[in-house]
């Protein structure tokens, strides 16, 4: 990729995705900031590239639904003729149950990409997001990797198997940083819970081996805990070190603290952000 992604990066929602955020990140030395939720305006992604002079802004994701493949090459080519080098185009098929028109999904991201192939959106620089074997291929093969979500160190590990040596993997994983596990579980449960209503995540969970016992009452504490990093700055540490030692390249980090900010700050003394 002509993008560098650095090693841990930060996942926020467009009105979490400040210019403050995205200075702050550079200064300390995270990577990538995505913009997740469903971007869909430009003055989503942009401000946080004209207020930084490294960093690499990435969609996390552009939901193929909501926004046309003209209108996101159209994103692609301001912002590389502005930016060059430094927006990466995260794509996604969305979720059936969030979705009247969700028909073909596979087909679907097919045609989209052909489309912006046709626009002279490269390869290289968009990502898909994807879980299961058969987007985690077509990601390899029709882009630079995969942006797995709600993703655990065992799924990164399966996810590069079936993508080979060279695509990119760059999965995302919640954090709070709270050392009491009940007080955590109480705050991240909730969380998890919206995700385990999506037939997307629940066929990928179980395919890691959890079973409807840990979906119900809002996910049991061991899926609580795969899928959201808590404890000790160490514990959080390792929990997002894990992905790289499974075959991530890099890893977007999602908190869910108050404070976003102050926590990104409090982990990137326990990280490797080299």
């Amino acid at each position: 990729m002509s993008a560098e992604l650095g090693r841990y990066g930060i996942w926020a929602r467009p009105e979490h995705a400040t210019t403050e955020l995205a200075r702050e990140m550079e200064h300390l030395g995270y990577g990538t900031l995505w913009i997740g939720g469903s971007p869909s305006e430009l003055t989503e992604i942009e401000p946080a590239l004209d207020a930084t002079e490294h960093l690499v802004v990435a969609t996390g994701i552009i939901n193929m639904w909501q926004v046309p493949p003209d209108e996101a090459a159209a994103w692609f080519h301001r912002l590389e003729e502005l930016h060059p080098s430094r927006f990466l185009l995260g794509l996604g098929i969305g979720h059936r149950e969030a979705t009247a028109e969700y028909r073909s999904p596979y087909a679907t991201i097919v045609e989209y990409l052909d489309r912006l192939d046709a626009d002279g959106v490269p390869a290289e620089r968009r990502v898909l997001a994807a879980l299961g074997p058969r987007v985690l291929a077509l990601a390899a093969e029709r882009a630079a990797g995969a942006h797995p979500y709600l993703a655990t160190p065992e799924h990164t590990a399966i996810a590069r198997e079936v993508m080979g040596a060279g695509a990119l993997l760059a999965p995302e994983h919640k954090v709070l940083l709270q050392t009491d596990a009940a007080a955590a579980r109480e705050v991240a449960r909730p969380v998890v819970e919206r995700y385990l209503q999506m037939t997307n995540y629940r066929s990928n969970l179980q395919r890691l081996g959890f079973t409807e016992e840990d979906f119900a009452d809002g996910g049991s504490d061991a899926l609580v805990d795969a899928l959201v990093a808590h404890g000790e700055l160490e514990v959080v540490a390792a929990a997002l070190t894990a992905h790289l030692d499974a075959g991530a390249d890099h890893v977007a980090v999602q908190f869910l603290d108050e404070d976003p900010l102050a926590a990104a700050r409090t982990l990137a003394e326990s990280l490797d952000l080299s």
